[in-house]
């Protein structure tokens, strides 16, 4: 790696499927020589146990707080997500989040997970497909971003009870499918996302 790169950026998103709430984009920046050995092995987290989420999140907090790493979650709602699309919010996001992190791109590598792909300013950027599961840094970002919007949509949850937010967090299960038959649309669905859910009775325009 080159003497002048001292940062690793990972970067992931969360939420691109889901009917309602927002997605979440979150930049990760470690050290180059950030010791990773002592979190065990990590791996996208989606296939990690919510508690054991729950958990690397809150050493990660402290990190942060300790001034040695670094991370940003930017959202992007279900509203500007309709207006916009999936594709659109999810580059807003990534950018606002690397903003954040108020880094010099010369300094820094960034990886980035699927086929997210981040400023061209950033020369130093490599996409890696599942690297969620290759590189510490992305695996970190999918933590940090999952365990962020979860919290985000038991929050809401309490807002729209009659969704259960907190259980599938905004994801298509048959649960949140009958409760959106049932009561229509929240303004934390995404419209454009649920039109095959619904007969003429409901206005989804």
């Amino acid at each position: 790696m080159a003497k002048n790169i001292k940062f690793i950026i990972g970067i992931d998103e969360v939420g691109r499927g889901p009917l309602a709430g927002p997605v979440a984009v979150c930049a990760f920046k470690m050290p180059v020589n950030f010791e990773t050995k002592p979190f065990g092995k990590i791996k996208d987290s989606k296939k990690l146990k919510p508690k054991q989420r729950e958990e690397i999140f809150e050493r990660l907090k402290i990190l942060k707080k300790m001034g040695e790493i670094n991370y940003f979650v930017c959202y992007e709602s279900a509203r500007k997500i309709d207006k916009i699309g999936i594709s659109k919010a999810i580059k807003n996001c990534l950018e606002k989040a690397l903003k954040k992190l108020k880094i010099k791109p010369i300094e820094c590598v960034v990886l980035l997970d699927g086929g997210l792909k981040a400023p061209s300013i950033y020369k130093n950027q490599k996409t890696i497909i599942r690297g969620d599961e290759k590189e510490r840094a992305i695996a970190f970002a999918s933590i940090v971003a999952k365990v962020s919007r979860d919290a985000l949509m038991c929050r809401l949850a309490s807002k729209y009870p009659e969704y259960s937010f907190e259980v599938h967090k905004g994801y298509g299960t048959k649960k949140h499918c009958e409760s959106i038959r049932k009561n229509g649309l929240s303004c934390e669905h995404r419209k454009s996302f649920c039109r095959n859910l619904f007969i003429d009775k409901y206005d989804i325009t």
